[in-house]
């Protein structure tokens, strides 16, 4: 069997959310623990080479949030901070979604 494009792993994901919607079926759970530790919101950016503003709007930020990462005076949470993971190791992976939306 050949490997799922992230997309088609999203669209299979969605189609199971409609079958629930529906009430035909259960979903599986899964819970995933982000683990506290500080993401170098500055370094993953200077990587790719991005200003700030550029960052934002590649990824959906607001630029607002990327100062105050950067600065210290406020931490990514929960989602923002799995995405941020995500960016730093695949940020193909979230371009290519991202062009599909």
């Amino acid at each position: 069997m050949a490997k799922q494009t992230l997309g088609q792993e999203l669209i299979e994901a969605m189609e199971e959310v409609v079958v629930y919607h529906r009430g035909s079926r259960k979903l599986r759970e899964r819970t995933v623990k982000v683990a506290p530790r500080l993401v170098d919101v500055a370094a993953i950016r200077q990587r790719m080479q991005l200003s700030q503003r550029d960052f934002a709007h590649r990824f959906g930020f607001s630029v607002r949030a990327v100062q105050d990462w950067e600065q210290h005076r406020r931490t990514p949470e929960g989602s923002a901070r799995i995405l941020l993971k995500v960016i730093e190791t695949r940020p193909e992976a979230v371009e290519e979604v991202l062009e599909n939306v």
